[in-house]
């Protein structure tokens, strides 16, 4: 991901901001996987790409000792707002994953929802898994999840999709499109259109992921210096079996 594709990403986040939250509603399994990990570090822990808090507010009212990183001022500013709400104290900042400082040592790093897909170089993935390494203690732990490639869905690629959302007692309607932008690097990119009740055009973003794999990741953690890992087909820990599952990746330092 270039420095262009970096300030798109934090665009398109920035736009998004406040719809996000209504947008991902529905979005729950990971909570708990993340919170029980949380709760039982020892010590404190990182969220890398915290967002709104859709995470990070949980580890905050479960007594975990949580610090915060996103590239999205935008969705940090909400982050704020919500915590504000609930009268929590939340220590996040704006910071990106390639190059972040870290002022303590983390027993835990958690990057959820598949935001290492935004990282489309290897130059970035590798910085990533660096810095992540460097912030953790000799005993941390990295956990992270990313979808599994989906030959099926992939297929789709190029078709549009909708889904509507309520948010503050509208509906809106999500108009959305996947392509391949670089077939060789497996990167795709996704187009968002955003519309209101009068049919009228909200907001309009893109964002780029890169599709991986599992073995790619196996051979990013081993060069980046990580000694074992475990990958699991969703949050409930059962194998990886099928391209239907979420990778979920529980890495020790």
């Amino acid at each position: 991901m270039s420095d262009t594709d970096d300030a798109a990403a934090a665009e398109y986040y920035d736009v998004w901001a406040e719809f996000y939250d209504a947008e991902h509603r529905e979005l729950q399994d990971d909570i708990d996987f993340y919170v029980d990990l949380a709760t039982d570090a020892d010590g404190p822990v990182l969220e890398v790409g915290c967002g709104t808090g859709r995470v990070y507010l949980e580890l905050l009212r479960a007594g975990v000792d949580a610090d915060g990183i996103d590239l999205s001022a935008g969705m940090l500013d909400r982050l704020r707002e919500k915590a504000r709400d609930e009268q929590l104290d939340p220590s996040v900042r704006r910071a990106d994953i390639t190059d972040f400082d870290a002022d303590r040592e983390y027993a835990l790093v958690v990057v959820p929802f598949r935001a290492f897909l935004h990282l489309t170089s290897l130059d970035k993935q590798r910085a990533a898994l660096g810095r992540i390494r460097e912030a953790l203690a000799p005993d941390g732990r990295l956990a992270f999840n990313v979808f599994a490639p989906d030959f099926d869905v992939i297929c789709e690629y190029g078709e549009e999709q909708e889904a509507t959302f309520e948010h503050d007692g509208e509906e809106y309607r999500m108009v959305s499109e996947t392509t391949f932008v670089d077939e060789i690097e497996c990167i795709t990119r996704e187009r968002r259109r955003l519309f209101d009740e009068d049919d009228e055009l909200v907001a309009e973003r893109s964002f780029d992921l890169h599709v991986a794999f599992e073995r790619e990741l196996e051979l990013l953690l081993e060069v980046t210096g990580f000694s074992e890992w475990t990958v699991y087909g969703g949050f409930d820990r059962d194998p990886l079996e099928s391209t239907d599952q979420e990778m979920v990746w529980v890495v020790e330092r």
